[in-house]
């Protein structure tokens, strides 16, 4: 009976140790916001879209490919 009550107090243990050690790590993970992006507006609409979903075209940034094409604006 002993055996089994100091068994059962070493899973205890390992599993609080366990979970504690997971609760650190998402925490870590929860503390990283993502970069800031800068916002810019389209060229034909005007609408702001972070910097990394804009179309590139000679002669400004878009907000689709259906816009930078609406303005004839040729791909650089």
């Amino acid at each position: 009976m002993k055996y089994l009550l100091l068994l059962l107090v070493i899973v205890a243990v390992v599993w609080f140790a366990r979970s504690r050690s997971g609760a650190v790590a998402r925490r870590k993970q929860a503390a990283a916001p993502p970069a800031a992006q800068p916002m810019l507006a389209c060229t034909h609409c005007g609408v702001h879209l972070p910097r990394a979903d804009m179309v590139v075209g000679a002669e400004g940034l878009y907000c689709s490919e259906a816009h930078r094409a609406l303005r004839g604006d040729a791909v650089p």
